[in-house]
């Protein structure tokens, strides 16, 4: 927790002292809410809801921003801590809990069958939903430049969709998994990677936040324009780095922060891009150092619309081991 002069303090205090505060609070621990899903959660007017979000915004318990048309909340980095000693102490069968557990379940329920409803209505012709951006030509050859510089052993590409950066990355490596949510895009995938002669890998069907394959196994995890469709990314980011083995790398391909709402409401996005520093905050909390950060141009005369952007982060666990060794190395010389 930030250090606050008494009175300050004093004032976080009486902020998150109100039971609906205290329900917002609990609610934003579990992940990024918007006014209207706190609105229904809560079974408040949205005025209501909108003063006790000012209020805890004021004693920097949480903190705004913009998405487009939409505004998100989540809570304050530097109170989060505090925030969860405060939701410790609560009980955890309490009923208002629950009842506003089942209600953010729902919501969220929605927003993934408004993305799957999408994933199967497009599935057949998904690769060509692409005119918005750089074309797909550049994009992979950026992705393989910034990961095709040592061996890979074992590739696992999470949100696989029709089977594309399998079949990209199959000279490279020796084995490749591909996790899909749906049948219909695990089949669309399926006739891809037959066609293409691909036979070293397979395809699963999985959430990818508990994917049925196993921690500390893959030298590369890509995730290609997954997270815009995610209510949590920077959960889905510690979740892939978890099946990096030490010195593996984790390669996201996805948009950078734009303004073109109707990709929410219209192609199911939750997420209207991500900045550089988030992602660098995501890759710090998931214990990746930053290895490779950049953006596709769009192509000569291409009036693009969404910059697509590249970023690649390493597990930390084999750069701590090489510093250890050399480090013991100039121990020896000295």
């Amino acid at each position: 927790m930030s250090e606050n002069p008494l009175a300050e303090f004093v004032d976080v205090l009486k902020a998150a002292a109100e039971t609906s505060r205290l329900r917002i609070l609990a609610l934003l621990a579990g992940g990024d809410l918007t006014v209207s899903d706190l609105t229904e959660i809560l079974t408040q007017s949205q005025p209501r809801v909108s003063r006790h979000l000012k209020l805890l915004l004021e004693a920097g318990l949480i903190e705004r921003y913009q998405e487009g048309s939409w505004a998100f909340f989540r809570l304050s980095d530097a109170e989060r801590d505090f925030v969860a000693g405060l939701i410790q102490r609560i009980a955890p069968n309490d009923a208002s809990l629950a009842r506003d557990r089942e209600r953010l379940a729902a919501v969220k329920s929605r927003r993934q069958a408004r993305a799957a409803d999408y994933f199967r209505r497009n599935a057949a012709s998904w690769d060509a939903i692409r005119s918005l951006h750089a074309p797909d030509a550049a994009v992979e050859a950026a992705l393989l430049d910034t990961v095709s510089d040592a061996p890979i052993q074992a590739m696992l590409d999470l949100g696989t969709g029709t089977g594309r950066m399998l079949e990209l990355f199959a000279p490279i490596y020796r084995r490749g998994v591909g996790i899909d949510l749906l049948r219909e895009m695990l089949a669309v995938a399926r006739v891809n990677l037959e066609k293409a002669g691909v036979a070293h890998v397979q395809v699963r069907q999985g959430d990818l936040f508990s994917a049925p394959v196993e921690r500390n196994g893959f030298d590369l995890v890509t995730m290609h324009q997954v997270l815009h469709y995610l209510d949590e990314p920077g959960r889905a980011v510690r979740e892939a780095a978890r099946f990096l083995r030490p010195g593996g790398r984790l390669a996201i391909v996805d948009f950078a922060p734009h303004a073109l709402d109707f990709l929410r409401q219209e192609h199911a996005h939750v997420r209207l891009g991500f900045s550089d520093k988030q992602m660098a905050e995501w890759f710090a909390e998931a214990e990746l150092s930053l290895a490779d950060n950049r953006a596709v141009a769009a192509a000569p005369g291409q009036e693009a619309q969404l910059t697509v952007k590249i970023w690649v982060g390493r597990d930390r666990r084999q750069l701590l081991a090489d510093r250890l060794r050399e480090s013991a190395r100039q121990g020896e010389l000295a």
